[in-house]
């Protein structure tokens, strides 16, 4: 193996690691909600706003870390976040009310802000525009494979020990990643941006690039896409048990098939978008995942069929993630992408958290079925503004 193929693979497996144990932190809130809930007493219309609280402090730090990581480098935010998390989840088995909970949610949003979309960027940085589909399908299925073996994990120590040991097990994976990118990720080659760092350039920097439209697309695309995903998932795996009559076990199963499809498909979507183009296959799996969406309390009657939506669901994620991803590289150059990535993934956060916290509410009053309906419209809108706004660079166009 050439060494310059062996350090890549060095470099994707460090930045794989930590994506599997920041998602991972994440979207286990979802199947343990209901234990969170139970050992916290949190009642259930309250359970939503932990993911609010997470979202609405990674969305501020992510904003403040932006150009901090355009100026620094990406490796010294890459070490700072990894190590900031791994602390954070680490507090977890300290929560005893609602009010400690969301404390540590919070500061677990905080440190997950600082590695808002560093990974990515990371990527963008290393990679050439022709090789980044492939290189953050690869990076992205860290994703799904927490799906398939993190969160199910995670689950299954939940329901046997409590909560807390879920997320004492993401902050092992998490040390893991930061002794990794100490030891193997280089700082990449490149320009810095060199303008002075303070809160008014900072600001200016956002307004400007808001002032683009094809950023504005992006970060409208992120947040309506997190905003259906929210509503979506995180009441799933409460209407699963009184409805279904699933357990945990059955819960950590639907996790493995979920993610069993984004370990499949995510990076041969990646690297179909590097032949044939980012854009349609964002918006065909838009569309496709509006019609899922909607169709779900319809069609789902018994455990199996769930099974078999939530595989097809995935499928779909896999088809827009990464390809969305390597699309918002070629927007702005490289002095800017880390401002750009923490601008969109925190805008993208705030839609998934105003998602979260009206979940709940409205699967109190109305059930399962008005959390779905609100997100095929969110993600159907996700494919149209991606359709009309953001455009497709050609390879000669691609900024480095």
């Amino acid at each position: 193996m050439r060494p310059e193929r062996g350090r890549e693979l060095v470099i994707l497996l460090s930045l794989w690691l930590m994506v599997l144990a920041s998602s991972s932190q994440v979207m286990i809130v979802a199947p343990i909600l209901p234990r969170i809930g139970e050992a916290l007493d949190i009642p259930p219309a309250l359970r939503g706003t932990l993911v609010t609280g997470f979202a609405l402090s990674l969305s501020l730090l992510a904003l403040v870390i932006g150009p901090i990581s355009d100026r620094v480098g990406r490796r010294p935010v890459l070490l700072a976040g990894s190590g900031a998390m791994t602390a954070a989840l680490l507090l977890h088995p300290l929560a005893y009310d609602y009010t400690s909970m969301m404390v540590m949610r919070v500061i677990t949003g905080a440190a997950a802000g600082i590695l808002t979309g560093s990974a990515i960027s990371y990527v963008g940085d290393y990679f050439p525009y022709e090789r980044r589909g492939w290189a953050s399908g690869w990076v992205m299925s860290g994703f799904a494979v927490g799906q398939v073996l993190g969160v199910p994990a995670g689950t299954v120590l939940a329901d046997r020990f409590g909560f807390s040991a879920a997320f004492l097990l993401f902050a092992g994976l998490m040390a893991a990643s930061f002794l990794m990118i100490l030891l193997a990720v280089p700082q990449p080659a490149g320009d810095r941006n060199r303008d002075r760092l303070t809160v008014g350039t900072a600001l200016a920097g956002y307004a400007r690039l808001l002032a683009e439209r094809q950023v504005l697309a992006a970060a409208l695309a992120y947040a309506t896409m997190f905003f259906a995903v929210s509503c979506f998932v995180i009441y799933m795996p409460t209407w699963a048990e009184e409805t279904l009559a699933m357990d945990a076990d059955a819960i950590a199963l639907l996790f493995v098939v979920g993610g069993t499809a984004s370990v499949a498909f995510g990076p041969q979507a990646g690297r179909l978008s590097d032949r044939l183009g980012r854009k349609p296959l964002i918006v065909l799996s838009c569309v496709g995942t509006a019609v899922l969406f909607a169709a779900s309390t319809l069609v789902v009657h018994v455990a199996t069929t769930l099974y078999g939506l939530f595989f097809v669901a995935m499928v779909l994620l896999a088809m827009r993630l990464s390809p969305f991803q390597a699309l918002l590289t070629a927007l702005v150059d490289q002095r800017r992408r880390g401002m750009l990535m923490s601008l969109v993934v925190a805008i993208g956060q705030l839609g998934g958290g105003l998602g979260a916290a009206l979940a709940g509410p409205v699967y109190a009053e109305v059930g399962y079925l008005g959390c779905t309906l609100m997100a095929a419209g969110s993600i159907l809108l996700t494919g149209l503004l991606v359709l009309a706004w953001i455009p497709e660079p050609t390879r000669a166009s691609a900024r480095a």
